[in-house]
């Protein structure tokens, strides 16, 4: 095996047969029915519509956008899709790249199997492949990398989309490995664009890059061989000029992310059953998770409300902070990166849905008026270092506190398949009428045995009901 990561990655997206284990198969599955859920809502929000009037007039093609009876080509689909499927952070979190990996794997496979007429099957070991790929890369950067401000679900996100295009398009080792090279060069995303539209585009143009990428290997675009692991590798200058003293000095691995791109065991440990995913609960940044389910499990147990509390400390890793960071948000957009509102939410309404992201939600008093009372102290520990702890004081005097390691949906507390079609069902309420949501469920329970991706995606071509 070459120590070389693009070489190493390259054989094994090729040569890796199609056996994987049952649980692995029923983990991608799963994870297919959680980003269609969250496209049919996103489908309707100002965001996807804004991408599609920009790209609609660039080619038509085959390929299905979910809300839109228009069909594109490729590449615009994914990126339409994309940013639908991350537009309302409603998508699954993975720990190794600590990215949102499904918002970007799941638009690419659907634009380009559709293109290919490929099955189900197809569809899911190609997530399966590209889903390995992404967290081995982001193992080999992180957690520097995305601690620095990099957004990981673009710089990462785009390798893995590129390996899992390489993998339904079936190159062979060297032509994989030349579509991870030059998904690099399609590398970007800062975390300064969090609580703006061009967050969620992010997610749609990493999908559009990895059908770019695997099409342009295919093609025979030559590409360097040391973009991963070099002297400029993304490794040196996405991580830092102290890249060698923090891969050499590093004490506590979380996630496997060690600064070391790992070519001896590509496959090994599968990382889709060894990690699991982050499938959330709530529409908001995954950082504020843990303090959200921590309140909810005090309200549960102690039967206070908004008005018996006169302050709630959140005590959190500074990582945690760091992406939800506006203290006082304006719109749906920010409000989903605000501590002080998701926080606030739960304890005012007592949940926190898409129905809490409209403009009139977020401005709520009711919610607004807590923030002076929800007070932050950053702990400057890794997330697997220290648990979420929320402490509330009330009125009469009591002291509570709970402490969060982590939140429900995740490897710890996993959602059951009733919990994700619940959650499908809750997505589809109000934007498709009952008899479109039982055709888009029907086709998504089949999903495995499905001939041609297409039997799906023909029902993603919907018109929401709120504007029919």
């Amino acid at each position: 095996m070459s120590t070389n990561p693009l070489e190493a990655f390259g054989a094994w997206i090729a040569e890796t047969p199609d056996a994987w284990p049952r649980d692995a198969r029923e983990w991608a599955h799963r994870e297919f029915i959680d980003v269609v859920a969250v496209m049919v809502p996103g489908a309707v929000e100002p965001a996807a519509d804004k991408v599609f009037a920009a790209v609609s007039h660039w080619g038509e093609g085959p390929c299905t956008v979910f809300g839109q009876t228009e069909r594109l080509a490729a590449p615009w689909a994914a990126l339409v899709n994309g940013t639908i499927a991350h537009v309302l952070d409603f998508d699954d979190n993975f720990d190794p790249p600590k990215a949102h990996p499904t918002a970007v794997l799941g638009p690419a496979i659907f634009a380009l199997a559709e293109q290919e007429r490929l099955s189900g099957e197809a569809s899911i070991d190609a997530y399966i492949v590209g889903l390995q790929i992404l967290g081995r890369v982001g193992q080999g950067v992180n957690p520097t990398h995305r601690n620095r401000g990099w957004h990981a679900t673009a710089t990462v996100g785009v390798i893995g989309a590129a390996a899992a295009c390489a993998r339904l398009l079936k190159l062979d080792a060297e032509a994989s490995a030349r579509a991870l090279s030059i998904a690099t060069s399609m590398s970007a995303g800062f975390m300064s664009q969090f609580g703006t539209e061009m967050k969620p585009v992010h997610a749609g143009l990493a999908a559009k890059g990895g059908i770019m990428a695997a099409t342009l290997a295919r093609a025979g675009i030559t590409a360097g061989s040391d973009t991963l692991d070099g002297r400029t590798g993304m490794n040196r200058l996405m991580v830092g000029p102290d890249y060698e003293q923090l891969r050499d000095t590093i004490t506590h691995i979380e996630h496997g992310q060690n600064l070391r791109f790992e070519t001896e065991h590509v496959g090994e440990p599968l990382l889709i059953t060894e990690h699991k995913f982050r499938v959330k609960r709530f529409p908001t940044c995954g950082a504020i998770h843990r303090a959200m389910d921590g309140m909810l499990d005090l309200m549960a147990e102690h039967g206070f409300t908004a008005a018996d509390v006169t302050s709630v400390d959140l005590h959190m890793p500074r990582v945690h902070f760091n992406n939800v960071m506006y203290t006082d948000p304006r719109d749906p957009l920010q409000a989903k990166f605000s501590a002080e509102y998701a926080v606030g939410c739960v304890l005012a309404r007592g949940d926190c849905t898409l129905a809490d992201f409209t403009p009139e939600a977020v401005m709520g008093e009711d919610v607004r008026s807590l923030f002076p009372i929800i007070h932050r102290h950053p702990v400057d520990k890794l997330e697997g270092e220290f648990p979420t702890e929320v402490h509330v004081t009330l009125r009469d005097g009591r002291q509570l506190k709970a402490v969060i390691a982590m939140p429900l949906g995740s490897k710890a507390a996993p959602f059951s398949d009733a919990q994700y079609w619940a959650k499908f069902e809750a997505c589809c309420a109000g934007v498709l009428g009952p008899d479109q949501t039982a055709d888009l469920r029907d086709a998504l329970e089949r999903l495995p045995e499905l001939s041609d991706i297409g039997e799906l995606l023909r029902h993603a071509r919907f018109t929401a009901v709120a504007s029919a």
